[in-house]
């Protein structure tokens, strides 16, 4: 557990009760490790690859229904925009189990809409992949493949598997039986057409003859088989127009291949022995296998060669916000009507956000990331968590790796009128009292401190244990309390400097962190709360710019006259502001009774550090 804040009115009880819980904790932690220990823990396996993952469950099983020699699996995003929370287990679960089978994995971009790719998100996507510790086989691109998929197309026209179709959507969506596809279906009247005048029809539309939406090439598969009740077979498209440049391919091209033709073929050419990706695909196995079979690259499971699709449930965040349309009006603002709706936050690294860089900046680790996919399992349910309990899993790991300091969001100076010379000392505190973490600091204790503003109050009461007119309070790693005897206050009516003695025969009842005077440090803290008042943001109103009237005022507060200890440069020093965010480089610390911090990458600088809160030191049960 994080520092204790205080001791409680009944010494005894409270000494009880805390034996009691240490008691129940270590059980429950027994239990835990037993029901996470691996049973054959495997070499292949490093510290960014969990063990039982993979050796458990249900990617053991997906393992043994195709035991290949040479495992190749891919993490295929679309460079649409930045990673969340969700992406951080698909990497794991790829590149992890790969990994974990002495195999390789490859990074591949689904590069087919030239509408909606920017270079920043391909950038973005190797580097987070890298910060999680994996290094792609190869990275790849469907694009790499359009001339071949191109070629693949043509062949399912000859073999009468494919034709051209001058629907226009809402047509198609009527043959597909309608809205909900539970009216009648029907073929398309383009569907007979003769193999040759499609091809020849597809070739005019690759050359430019059809503007977007009025041709398409679809798959032929059973949409008139009304007993086919998976909407996949039901013709899907294949190819459409987009007149766009691509980032790779310029202007070649103002035809694209669909992610249902792409994504099997892809994985066929880079000879991907399991297809792992989530249960919202798990209709799209049908069409995959059909396509593949169509075009002789599919034999058994029980064979080395072919893909094999299997599917795993996602993971979803409760309290927060995935989806990338709606996180772009968090961004970019919107406007609704008359009603202009300004950014909430300040880009899609902000640390609000549950997006990967956004958590990143914010200071979670991406070892705690990976245990925290691990602790939840793999299985075909999806994993619909609450924040807290993933706040809790990066508190777990925090507790155990990082550094104490001392922090004071709201100073109050403190002079203790009758400290003499000889009690300005330097004392050597070690980084962590506990010992689990290596490393010591030089702390100063000199005749003035800054103490926190909620660590003094005016009017005592009973079971109020901090500072207050003639009261008592530990110092941390002082040898001696402090006694206030009066204070002066600024024209705003708050307390700005307290006058105290030594109170050196007195035991006091709590002791509060605090921060040398002459060797402060000033810092900028921001400490975050959730981005919406509301537990469920997904279910407000988005399409009218309802989910503003939600945002929480309170989402991020700003101390910028915060103090902290010395010592933060000495991390400062050892870890420096790496430009790039490396989980790495950042530097991480607890503040003693306040939360886990991380120094901000793109605010501070040589002269400002800029501190963001990574997560509180217990739960917040608002949350």
């Amino acid at each position: 557990m994080a520092d204790a804040e205080e001791k409680g009115p009944s010494k005894r009880a409270l000494e009880k009760a805390k034996k009691k819980a240490e008691k129940l904790a270590k059980k429950a932690e027994h239990k835990s490790e037993l029901a996470i220990r691996p049973k054959e823990p495997t070499k292949q396996a490093g510290p960014s690859a969990p063990v039982n993952m993979f050796s458990e469950g249900w990617l053991k099983g997906v393992y043994e229904e195709k035991p290949v020699k040479a495992v190749r699996t891919r993490f295929p995003p679309e460079p649409n925009g930045f990673l969340h929370i969700g992406h951080c287990k698909a990497i794991a679960v790829n590149f992890g189990f790969a990994k974990h089978y002495g195999g390789v994995c490859f990074l591949r971009y689904d590069d087919t809409n030239p509408e909606k790719e920017e270079e920043i998100y391909f950038t973005s996507i190797l580097d987070i992949v890298r910060w999680l510790g994996f290094e792609p086989f190869q990275v790849t691109h469907s694009s790499d493949s359009f001339d071949r998929l191109y070629e693949l197309a043509e062949e399912m026209i000859r073999r009468d598997k494919a034709y051209m179709c001058y629907c226009n959507k809402e047509e198609i969506n009527r043959q597909r039986g309608g809205p909900d596809n539970r009216g009648p279906r029907y073929a398309c009247e383009h569907r007979t057409r003769p193999t040759e005048e499609s091809l020849t029809e597809f070739r005019a539309m690759r050359d430019g003859k059809y503007k977007p939406g009025e041709a398409f090439l679809r798959m032929k598969q059973s949409l008139t088989d009304l007993k086919e009740g998976n909407p996949q077979m039901w013709d899907l498209p294949a190819y459409r127009i987009i007149e766009r440049d691509h980032h790779k391919t310029g202007g070649k091209w103002r035809i694209y291949p669909t992610y249902d033709f792409t994504h099997c073929l892809c994985d066929a050419f880079e000879d991907i022995s399991h297809s792992l990706c989530t249960t919202e695909f798990r209709q799209s196995r049908v069409s995959y296998d059909w396509l593949l079979e169509q075009l002789d690259m599919k034999v058994p499971v029980s064979e080395e060669k072919g893909p094999m699709q299997r599917e795993y449930g996602r993971l979803n965040v409760n309290g927060t916000i995935l989806s990338k349309r709606r996180i772009q009006m968090l961004v970019q603002g919107t406007t609704v009507g008359d009603k202009t709706i300004p950014p909430a936050v300040r880009d899609w690294d902000d640390p609000r956000l549950y997006t990967l860089v956004g958590l990143r900046r914010r200071g979670i680790p991406a070892q705690a990331m990976l245990q925290f996919v691990e602790e939840l399992g793999v299985t075909v349910g999806e994993s619909a968590i609450q924040i807290a309990r993933f706040e809790a899993s990066i508190r777990k790991h925090l507790e155990r790796t990082v550094p104490r300091q001392m922090l004071v969001l709201e100073p109050i100076k403190v002079i203790i009128e009758d400290a003499t010379d000889e009690d300005e000392i330097e004392i050597t505190v070690p980084y962590d009292p506990k010992g689990a973490i290596p490393g010591e600091r030089k702390v100063k204790v000199g005749k003035e401190v800054y103490i926190d503003r909620n660590d003094f109050r005016e009017e005592d009461s009973a079971d109020y244990f901090r500072l207050a007119p003639d009261k008592a309070v530990g110092l941390y790693n002082v040898p001696f309390a402090i006694r206030a005897v009066s204070y002066s206050k600024s024209d705003d009516g708050k307390a700005f400097e307290i006058k105290a003695v030594k109170a050196l025969n007195e035991k006091p009842k709590a002791f509060i962190q605090w921060v040398d005077v002459a060797t402060a440090v000033p810092v900028t803290a921001r400490q975050y709360n959730s981005l919406f008042k509301s537990a469920s943001p997904n279910e407000l109103d988005w399409k009218n710019g309802g989910w503003a009237d939600d945002l929480n005022p309170s989402s991020e507060v700003i101390f910028e006259g915060a103090v902290i200890e010395r010592g933060v440069k000495d991390l400062l020093k050892s870890r420096s502001l790496h430009p790039s965010g490396s989980s790495d480089d950042l530097v991480r610390f607890q503040a003693l009774r306040t939360a886990y911090f991380c120094a901000d990458v793109k605010d501070s600088t040589e002269d400002k550090i800029v501190l963001n809160q990574i997560v509180t030191l217990r739960e917040d049960k608002s949350k």
